[in-house]
């Protein structure tokens, strides 16, 4: 998966048209790639050091119209929107050859994206939003409203747990610096996560290298316990 420490919009300008406000719904991208952090070091007693990993790590935000009212449900799929690349997605029907994702899982929304935590097997976090007016185009505006955990339509999913990108989750690969990497790249240096854990008491036996990663709001772990991959 990636950098997961969270990410977090101001609200668009809002005009009248035929005197009423339309209700556009807008995804922003909130992760997709790679995960990275630097490590800290410092004399912790234990010859573990810390990290400064972010749990999500966040795309720029963009924005799309979905049509969909903001009633995202598992299986329901979505594409890029041309009008608001790179970032900006909008639903379609699965079967549309712009399909590129289905939801995977459907979470709460969170100003605090570290606080978002989709499954392993999730290749991309797409925030929904609802702006009351016209959107300006920024991806700024809006009201987050859901998450969507999606998978890719392909057979390309570095969310997979030992795949290297996407979110961080058990299973996964890190460096002794908390840096996602494919668990295929082996190296000494390579741990597979064993656990995310609050406290360095809680990592799971076969844990040799507890990470303790700089304080980030809304993420539900403070360490990785890394064990040889």
């Amino acid at each position: 998966m990636a950098s997961q420490g969270g990410m977090p919009n101001p609200a668009p300008n809002q005009r009248r048209s035929g005197g009423c406000l339309p209700v556009l719904v807008i995804l922003a991208v909130m992760l997709g790639l790679g995960y990275g952090a630097s490590k800290l070091f410092g004399d912790d007693g234990g010859g573990s050091g810390g990290s400064g990993a972010s749990a999500t790590a966040s795309a720029s935000p963009s924005s799309a119209s979905d049509g969909k009212g903001g009633s995202w449900e598992v299986g329901d799929c979505g594409g890029p929107d041309p009008e608001r690349a790179p970032d900006g997605y909008r639903a379609l029907d699965c079967g549309d050859p712009g399909a590129t994702f289905k939801a995977l899982e459907i979470k709460d929304a969170s100003i605090l994206p570290n606080a978002v935590q989709c499954p392993g097997g999730t290749d991309l976090i797409i925030q929904v939003k609802v702006s009351f007016g016209s959107d300006d185009g920024d991806g700024d505006g809006g009201i987050p409203t859901k998450t969507v955990c999606g998978r890719n339509l392909s057979g390309d999913h570095p969310g997979d747990p030992g795949a290297g990108g996407g979110q961080l989750v058990e299973g996964d690969c890190v460096t002794s610096s908390a840096q996602e990497v494919a668990c295929a790249s082996g190296g000494g240096d390579v741990f597979k996560v064993l656990g995310l854990v609050e406290e360095e008491a809680q990592c799971p036996a076969g844990t040799t290298e507890p990470m303790q990663l700089t304080v980030a709001i809304g993420r539900p772990y403070d360490v990785i316990c890394g064990g040889r991959a």
